[in-house]
């Protein structure tokens, strides 16, 4: 098992404190609803992504259905797309949902080996249509299996893969495709912005309405790693909160 040299813990025993501070959570905020999706790396490979999986699937089963799925992300240079695909179709087959960045830069061939698995929600997008170095085919399989974006303007900014908040490709999948979108952080200490500043920025970039950046809230709902069950009592919540807040029905 691998250990970090600078924290000397193992992907175990990191997986163990996460859900020691879920059990303390519950604890502490009764009301708090939290799931885990474990992360593959690229940098470290796909023998390191086959572990991370399989350390998955041990978890998953005796989780009580905390962890819900896996995470491809890191470096979208390291290693061909092609070289995670058994680990993820490990995971997939298992049972849990995979959230994979996809097209962080033009790579037609290495995107369309990530989508040909229908992930359940996109990291970034950002080169999949045509005008960002991506392909119409892209674009087909994404809208033909209703695949959401996650969309995170501040960190595609700060890492210059895009040349400014006008020009985010939120623009192409919201406005023009009227695309399943979910808006993000990425990493909030990273990329120093919160939630709520995130749809701030959208709103004030793309002109939209009240109404219309709570509908992104409450449609966001669906495509949480969680049972039906979940997902309507947050959209319960949601339409009262809409409700005292813009009298929305």
């Amino acid at each position: 098992m691998l250990i970090n040299f600078f924290t000397g813990m193992t992907k175990q025993s990191y997986v163990e404190a996460v859900f020691a501070a879920i059990e303390e959570a519950r604890h502490t905020v009764p009301s708090i609803i939290v799931r885990f999706i474990m992360a593959i790396n690229r940098k470290l490979g796909p023998d390191d992504a086959l572990d991370t999986v399989q350390l998955a699937l041990q978890y998953k089963a005796k989780a009580n259905g905390l962890l819900v799925g896996i995470d491809l992300s890191g470096d979208p240079k390291a290693y061909s797309s092609n070289d995670f695909v058994p680990a993820l179709k490990l995971a997939q087959e298992n049972g849990l949902k995979l959230a994979l960045h996809i097209a962080e830069v033009p790579d037609v061939e290495d995107s369309r080996i990530l989508l040909d698995l229908i992930p359940d929600r996109i990291g970034h997008g950002t080169c999949l249509h045509p005008e960002n170095g991506g392909s119409q085919d892209l674009v087909s399989i994404v809208e033909k299996y209703e695949i959401p974006i996650e969309l995170c303007l501040t960190s595609n900014v700060k890492s210059q893969t895009v040349s400014s908040f006008a020009d985010h490709h939120m623009d192409y999948w919201y406005n023009g495709k009227n695309h399943h979108c979910i808006i993000c952080t990425d990493d909030k200490g990273v990329f120093s912005t919160t939630l709520s500043e995130e749809y701030s920025l959208v709103a004030e970039t793309f002109n939209l309405t009240h109404q219309q950046v709570w509908n992104l809230t409450y449609s966001s709902i669906n495509y949480i790693f969680a049972e039906e069950s979940v997902k309507n009592a947050l959209k319960e919540i949601w339409r009262e909160e809409g409700k005292n807040l813009m009298n929305i029905k």
